[in-house]
């Protein structure tokens, strides 16, 4: 193993039971990477795990719209992302992700919905 690279037990000490949960949304095709042309701006959604099934606007690195990254992350500090942050992450990893084509306009529409 090279030295950069973390065990899995290590991933699951960083992440804890947001990376089984992760797992599960990816291994249920939860995850969609949104595409805008011309200018090649990307965005993943991602369903969360209630009964609503509600999709959430995630940038991996840096941003999800659900409760948890507010809440655990930005508010308390508790934790380093949320799991469908990771989610996004794994499936961009293993190419386990629905590719969506939309337009400039249309992915600007989106975000403007937030």
């Amino acid at each position: 193993m090279a030295t950069n690279q973390i065990p899995p037990l290590g991933l699951h000490f960083l992440f804890g039971k947001n990376l089984e949960r992760a797992a599960r949304i990816v291994d249920q095709g939860g995850v969609r990477r949104v595409s805008a042309a011309p200018s090649g701006r990307s965005l993943f959604l991602v369903v969360g795990e209630s009964k609503r099934k509600e999709e959430y606007i995630c940038f991996p690195e840096h941003l999800c719209t659900c409760y948890s990254f507010f809440y655990d992350i930005v508010n308390r500090g508790e934790q380093l992302c949320c799991k469908h942050q990771i989610a996004a992450r794994l499936a961009e990893a293993v190419g386990a992700h629905r590719e969506v084509q939309l337009t400039d306009e249309q992915l600007a529409l989106m975000l403007s919905k937030l």
